[in-house]
C-alpha cells in the first residue's frame, strides 16, 4: 500500500513538473507584446490617453480601441517607439489629450497653498510632497507635467512652469 502511494505521488510530481515545464514553453498571444507596448509608454498611469492606467491603454491599442497617439508625456518619442514596434504609421500627437510635457513642471506657491492635500493625491508619480494641514511642495526632478494636481486645487496656489533645461534632459532620459 506504501510502495502504490509513493508511486502515485512521484508520478503527480513528475507530471506536475512537466506540465509546469510545458506551459511555459507554449506562448499566450498578445502578452508579451502588451509587455513590450507598455515598456514604450512612460508608465505614469495619469490617465490622459482616456484610460485608468499604461497597461489598459496598451490593451485598447492592440484591440485597435485606441490609437498610439493619446499618450501626452510620452510625446513624439513614445509615438514612434509604438510606430517602430507595431509596424504603424506615425501620428502627431492628440492635441485633444494635452501636449507633450516634459517641458514643464507645476510650482506650488508656498505661501497661498492651505495644506488641503488634493494635489498630493492627484498626482500619479508622488512628486508632490507635504502633509494634511501644512503646505506642499513639488520634486521637480519627479514631476512629469502631466497637470493633474492643477485642477483639484481650491485655491489656484498650482501653475505649470517651464521646466530648467537640466532637468529637461534627465526627464526624457527616464520616459
Amino acid at each position: 500500500m506504501l510502495v502504490a502511494t509513493l508511486l502515485v505521488a512521484g508520478l503527480a510530481v513528475t507530471f506536475g513538473a512537466a506540465l509546469i515545464l510545458l506551459s511555459k514553453r507554449i506562448e499566450q498571444p498578445g502578452i508579451d507584446l502588451a509587455a513590450d507596448v507598455v515598456e514604450c509608454l512612460p508608465r505614469i498611469q495619469c490617465g490622459q490617453c482616456g484610460y485608468p492606467g499604461c497597461r489598459p491603454y496598451a490593451e485598447a491599442i492592440l484591440a485597435d480601441d485606441a490609437d498610439i497617439n493619446q499618450c501626452p508625456p510620452g510625446g513624439e518619442a513614445t509615438i514612434l517607439s509604438l510606430a517602430e514596434l507595431l509596424g504603424r504609421e506615425r501620428k502627431p500627437l492628440d492635441s485633444s489629450r494635452g501636449t507633450a510635457s516634459w517641458d514643464r513642471v507645476a510650482m506650488i506657491d508656498e505661501a497661498t497653498c492651505i495644506g488641503c492635500n488634493l494635489c498630493d493625491r492627484a498626482c500619479p508619480v508622488d512628486a508632490i510632497v507635504g502633509s494634511f494641514n501644512w503646505m506642499h511642495t513639488v520634486i521637480a526632478d519627479q514631476c512629469t507635467g502631466c497637470e493633474l494636481c492643477v485642477a483639484p486645487c481650491p485655491v489656484n496656489c498650482i501653475t505649470m512652469v517651464p521646466r530648467p533645461e537640466a532637468l529637461i534632459a534627465m526627464s526624457r532620459n527616464h520616459a
